[in-house]
């Protein structure tokens, strides 16, 4: 009988054929800027620990205390049986972080993300997107059944001009944008989205994923970042990056965070945050609020290892400078873009080969392939030396 199945083979030869395969590489131990894979030690700039809060002692000691006193698991929807003494002291913490009256937890950020779309929009409505947005906000828009419009990354007269032609067609309007965009590591134009939105009584929807914990004074993300707080706008964040844990959240007003309650699928329906993810969220967002310092040191080493990326870049010949480009960036996140899939899988191996972790980052997940660098407040600049003298020696050998 013909195998119904059979696709997947083929399926799987396509990705191995076009350099898309992927497969998960495992770290030995704890976390941190050095971290253990096949038994050897690597310069780690491949990891979303921002703050280096993932392995912190207090931070671990937080979420092993809730497991004792609370349990494993939440057990049940938080509507059900799931909510905890820490869910509403984690919401509170969020809410004060962001300068926001109430916040809602999911248990993923990709939850909160298509949760709170399908909820805000429908059928009836319009959304406009960055065309660089996060996988789970182009899917939560998917699933909404809202119209979709992309706009090109960061273009402001496309986006007015989207709104100028098809907002007066529609009940409502949601502009989705990442705040720092994972995969480039620019940061999106919040004041100029805010304020067309609000000529076009249109509401805005800001993915903090890598800004919150990253950007602002306080860390606070995007909005404080430009002086936006007091605008009226849905922030959506992650617990899983600089804040070492897991989950994700939405902050905002205490009538939309109500209305998230009762309307958003992907919160209702599904178990609440484990008591050991929520203390452990807590604690990062306790250690960041009262150590700045920690801040200030990422924001050094984002400087630091840009400076000494650009020398490296300028002292290759110019036919190489034609084909890496190292993309705008005023964050933590820093890409240097690469002519093609396998020459990245390349440079990525030969930089393992001499110590350095780093993500190579192919289509379908950007359209052009690079070496994205994430870095860490507890990287030395012994570590961002190391990783520079690595890469001089295997852009050396790119064609």
């Amino acid at each position: 009988m013909p195998d119904p199945y059979s696709w997947v083979k083929k399926s799987l030869r396509t990705l191995h054929h076009a350099d898309w395969y992927r497969s998960v590489q495992t770290i030995e131990g704890l976390p941190g800027p050095v971290v253990t894979m096949a038994g050897r030690a690597l310069v780690n700039f491949a990891s979303n620990d921002y703050l280096g809060l993932a392995s912190d002692p207090h931070v671990a000691e937080r979420a092993i205390a809730a497991t004792r006193t609370y349990g494993t698991g939440a057990t049940g929807s938080r509507l059900l049986s799931g909510h905890r003494p820490l869910h509403a002291e984690l919401e509170q913490a969020i809410a004060h972080l962001k300068g926001t009256e109430a916040a809602l937890v999911f248990s993923s950020g990709y939850l909160a993300n298509i949760g709170t779309i399908t909820a805000l929009v429908n059928s009836r409505d319009l959304i406009l997107a960055d065309a660089y947005n996060h996988a789970s906000l182009k899917n939560g828009a998917s699933l909404s059944g809202a119209t979709v419009i992309a706009y090109r990354h960061s273009d402001l007269a496309e986006l007015a001009n989207a709104l100028l032609q098809h907002r007066a067609a529609y009940r409502r309007c949601l502009i989705l944008t990442d705040g720092v965009f994972g995969m480039d590591g620019d940061v999106c134009l919040l004041p100029e989205i805010l304020e067309l939105a609000g000529r076009f009584e249109a509401m805005v929807m800001i993915d903090e994923a890598h800004s919150a914990g990253v950007l602002g004074k306080t860390g606070a993300g995007c909005a404080e970042h430009f002086g936006c707080t007091h605008w009226p706008m849905v922030q959506m964040g992650t617990l899983s990056k600089a804040f070492a844990s897991l989950g994700g959240y939405v902050a905002g007003s205490g009538e939309l965070i109500e209305f998230l309650r009762n309307r958003a699928p992907s919160w209702i329906y599904t178990t609440g945050l484990s008591p050991a993810d929520a203390a452990a969220a807590l604690a990062a967002i306790a250690l960041l609020q009262h150590s700045p310092d920690r801040l200030a040191q990422l924001h050094a080493n984002a400087r630091y290892l840009t400076q000494q990326l650009d020398q490296l870049l300028s002292d290759l010949p110019p036919a190489q400078q034609a084909t890496l480009k190292r993309l705008p960036s005023d964050s933590a996140i820093i890409c240097l873009q690469v002519k093609d899939a396998a020459t990245v899988l390349r440079l990525g191996q030969q930089l393992k080969d001499r110590g350095i972790f780093i993500s190579a980052v192919r289509p379908p997940t950007v359209p052009i392939s690079r070496l994205r660098m994430s870095v860490m407040a507890t990287h030395t600049p012994a570590h961002i030396d190391q990783l520079i003298d690595a890469l001089r020696v295997c852009l050396a050998e790119v064609d």
